[in-house]
């Protein structure tokens, strides 16, 4: 799970550094980040707050705690990754396909051992596993309502990029994610 949750702070990383926005509650997260300077670790963490009830009654115990758990992992990887890591240069197409595919790839890594980071994620796993929806497929429309409702804060340009960097992350995920293997423990 660690590596996951790894995986998708970079991308947010990448994401924050070029005025990018992921959907699910992330992206909500990012707006509450880009509107009111607040960090974007503690917003993505207080916002997730109300999906563990549902998860809990929806999914079970053990998922719901592993869902809390990367959810923190993340929030701290997202606060403590930028001093680490320093971008000098970001081209914001690489960065939109490049977040996209790193995210995707560690949601990818989560959902593997059935996990979430929480939100929309833990609804679309929901529906995966008890309606036999695609996950990457529930997750793309509900990213497309985020990122859509972001054009008030973001030029054009940029939620444009942020689509693609969402297709991309949901390309990731409905291409290479069966729900009938890779269960980890």
């Amino acid at each position: 799970m660690l590596t996951g949750c790894l995986f998708v702070a970079l991308a947010l990383v990448f994401m924050r550094d070029s005025r990018l926005l992921p959907g699910g509650v992330t992206g909500l997260a990012f707006i509450v980040h880009y509107a009111s300077g607040w960090a974007l670790g503690a917003a993505l963490f207080v916002l997730n707050l109300p999906f563990y009830l549902f998860a809990w009654r929806a999914l079970g115990w053990r998922f719901t705690l592993k869902t809390f758990v990367a959810v923190a992992v993340l929030a701290l990887y997202t606060e403590l990754l930028p001093r680490l890591v320093g971008l000098a240069r970001l081209d914001p197409v690489f960065s939109a396909v490049m977040s996209g595919l790193l995210a995707g790839t560690g949601i990818l890594i989560l959902m593997r051992h059935q996990a979430s980071l929480g939100g929309l994620g833990a609804l679309a796993f929901y529906l995966q596993q008890r309606r036999g929806w695609r996950a990457g497929t529930v997750q793309m429309l509900c990213d497309a309502l985020i990122l859509g409702s972001a054009l008030w804060l973001l030029p054009p340009g940029r939620v444009a990029l942020s689509v693609l960097s969402a297709a991309a992350l949901n390309f990731v995920i409905a291409i290479n994610h069966r729900p009938d293997r890779y269960h980890g423990i």
